[in-house]
Protein backbone atom coordinates (compact mmCIF):
# COMPACT_ATOMS: atom_id res chain seq x y z
CA UNK A 1 0.00 0.00 0.00
CA UNK A 2 1.12 3.53 -0.77
CA UNK A 3 0.53 6.00 2.05
CA UNK A 4 0.82 9.52 0.69
CA UNK A 5 0.15 12.97 2.08
CA UNK A 6 -2.77 14.94 0.74
CA UNK A 7 -0.49 17.88 -0.20
CA UNK A 8 1.89 15.66 -2.19
CA UNK A 9 -1.01 13.98 -4.00
CA UNK A 10 -2.38 17.43 -4.87
CA UNK A 11 1.06 18.60 -6.06
CA UNK A 12 1.38 15.58 -8.39
CA UNK A 13 -2.09 16.24 -9.86
CA UNK A 14 -1.34 19.98 -10.24
CA UNK A 15 1.92 19.18 -12.06
CA UNK A 16 0.07 16.79 -14.41
CA UNK A 17 -2.58 19.42 -15.14
CA UNK A 18 0.02 22.14 -15.67
CA UNK A 19 2.07 20.10 -18.17
CA UNK A 20 -0.97 18.77 -20.09
CA UNK A 21 -1.08 18.06 -23.03
CA UNK A 22 2.48 16.74 -22.46
CA UNK A 23 3.18 14.03 -19.92
CA UNK A 24 4.45 15.29 -16.57
CA UNK A 25 6.98 13.37 -14.49
CA UNK A 26 8.87 13.50 -11.23
CA UNK A 27 9.94 11.85 -8.02
CA UNK A 28 8.83 11.95 -4.41
CA UNK A 29 11.81 11.25 -2.19
CA UNK A 30 11.82 9.88 1.32
CA UNK A 31 14.31 8.74 3.96
CA UNK A 32 16.22 5.57 3.02
CA UNK A 33 14.24 2.44 3.87
CA UNK A 34 11.24 4.36 5.21
CA UNK A 35 8.74 3.94 2.33
CA UNK A 36 7.53 7.47 3.28
CA UNK A 37 7.11 9.86 0.33
CA UNK A 38 8.01 13.24 1.83
CA UNK A 39 9.78 15.53 -0.65
CA UNK A 40 8.03 16.38 -3.92
CA UNK A 41 10.44 16.86 -6.84
CA UNK A 42 8.76 17.82 -10.13
CA UNK A 43 11.04 17.16 -13.07
CA UNK A 44 11.29 18.02 -16.74
CA UNK A 45 9.96 15.58 -19.30
CA UNK A 46 12.93 15.52 -21.65
CA UNK A 47 10.67 14.23 -24.43
CA UNK A 48 8.16 17.13 -24.23
CA UNK A 49 5.63 14.62 -25.53
CA UNK A 50 1.96 13.79 -24.94
CA UNK A 51 2.70 10.06 -25.35
CA UNK A 52 6.10 9.44 -23.76
CA UNK A 53 8.25 10.69 -20.92
CA UNK A 54 11.82 10.43 -19.78
CA UNK A 55 13.54 12.21 -16.95
CA UNK A 56 16.04 14.79 -18.16
CA UNK A 57 19.42 13.05 -17.67
CA UNK A 58 21.28 16.07 -16.24
CA UNK A 59 18.41 16.89 -13.88
CA UNK A 60 18.11 13.22 -12.88
CA UNK A 61 21.82 13.07 -11.99
CA UNK A 62 21.50 16.25 -9.89
CA UNK A 63 18.38 14.98 -8.09
CA UNK A 64 19.89 11.56 -7.35
CA UNK A 65 23.09 13.14 -6.00
CA UNK A 66 20.98 15.40 -3.80
CA UNK A 67 18.99 12.41 -2.54
CA UNK A 68 22.27 10.61 -1.74
CA UNK A 69 23.50 13.65 0.21
CA UNK A 70 20.23 13.74 2.19
CA UNK A 71 20.11 9.94 2.80
CA UNK A 72 16.98 9.70 0.68
CA UNK A 73 15.73 7.42 -2.05
CA UNK A 74 12.97 7.65 -4.66
CA UNK A 75 9.83 6.38 -2.91
CA UNK A 76 7.46 7.41 -5.71
CA UNK A 77 8.15 7.77 -9.41
CA UNK A 78 5.21 9.52 -11.05
CA UNK A 79 4.07 10.54 -14.47
CA UNK A 80 0.88 11.31 -16.30
CA UNK A 81 -0.92 9.76 -19.23
CA UNK A 82 -2.68 12.37 -21.31
CA UNK A 83 -5.01 10.29 -23.46
CA UNK A 84 -5.20 6.88 -21.79
CA UNK A 85 -6.06 5.42 -18.43
CA UNK A 86 -3.63 5.57 -15.53
CA UNK A 87 -2.08 2.14 -16.11
CA UNK A 88 1.57 1.34 -16.96
CA UNK A 89 2.29 1.00 -20.66
CA UNK A 90 4.74 -1.56 -22.04
CA UNK A 91 7.33 1.23 -22.19
CA UNK A 92 6.65 2.16 -18.54
CA UNK A 93 7.18 -1.47 -17.51
CA UNK A 94 10.37 -1.79 -19.56
CA UNK A 95 11.79 1.40 -18.00
CA UNK A 96 10.81 0.57 -14.41
CA UNK A 97 14.31 0.37 -12.96
CA UNK A 98 13.83 2.05 -9.58
CA UNK A 99 13.82 -0.95 -7.25
CA UNK A 100 10.71 -1.13 -5.12
CA UNK A 101 9.53 2.44 -5.73
CA UNK A 102 5.81 3.05 -6.10
CA UNK A 103 4.86 4.03 -9.65
CA UNK A 104 2.07 6.59 -9.54
CA UNK A 105 0.16 7.34 -12.72
CA UNK A 106 -2.28 10.18 -13.22
CA UNK A 107 -4.55 10.30 -16.24
CA UNK A 108 -5.33 13.80 -17.49
CA UNK A 109 -7.54 12.68 -20.35
CA UNK A 110 -10.59 14.20 -18.60
CA UNK A 111 -9.65 17.73 -19.57
CA UNK A 112 -13.13 19.22 -19.17
CA UNK A 113 -12.42 19.51 -15.44
CA UNK A 114 -15.69 17.88 -14.45
CA UNK A 115 -14.33 14.54 -13.31
CA UNK A 116 -11.68 13.39 -10.88
CA UNK A 117 -8.47 12.47 -12.66
CA UNK A 118 -7.39 8.87 -12.19
CA UNK A 119 -4.64 8.62 -9.57
CA UNK A 120 -3.32 5.06 -9.24
CA UNK A 121 -0.25 3.38 -7.78
CA UNK A 122 1.59 0.27 -8.92
CA UNK A 123 4.61 -1.82 -8.06
CA UNK A 124 6.56 -2.99 -11.08
CA UNK A 125 9.06 -5.68 -10.17
CA UNK A 126 10.76 -7.89 -12.76
CA UNK A 127 8.22 -6.81 -15.36
CA UNK A 128 5.22 -7.76 -13.22
CA UNK A 129 2.67 -4.98 -12.61
CA UNK A 130 0.66 -5.04 -9.38
CA UNK A 131 -1.80 -2.31 -8.53
CA UNK A 132 -1.81 -1.29 -4.90
CA UNK A 133 -4.17 0.52 -2.58
CA UNK A 134 -3.53 4.19 -1.86
CA UNK A 135 -4.11 5.73 1.55
CA UNK A 136 -4.19 9.53 1.46
CA UNK A 137 -3.41 11.16 4.80
CA UNK A 138 -3.36 14.74 5.98
CA UNK A 139 -0.26 16.38 7.45
CA UNK A 140 -1.16 15.47 11.03
CA UNK A 141 -1.11 11.68 10.41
Amino acid sequence: MLTIGQAIRAAIIDHARRDHPDEACGIVAGPLGSDRPERFIPMINAEHSPTFYSLDSAEKLKVFREMDDRDEEPVVIYHSHTATEAYPSRTDVANADYGTAHFVLVSTRDTDGLGEFQFRSFRIIDGVVSEEEIKVVDASE
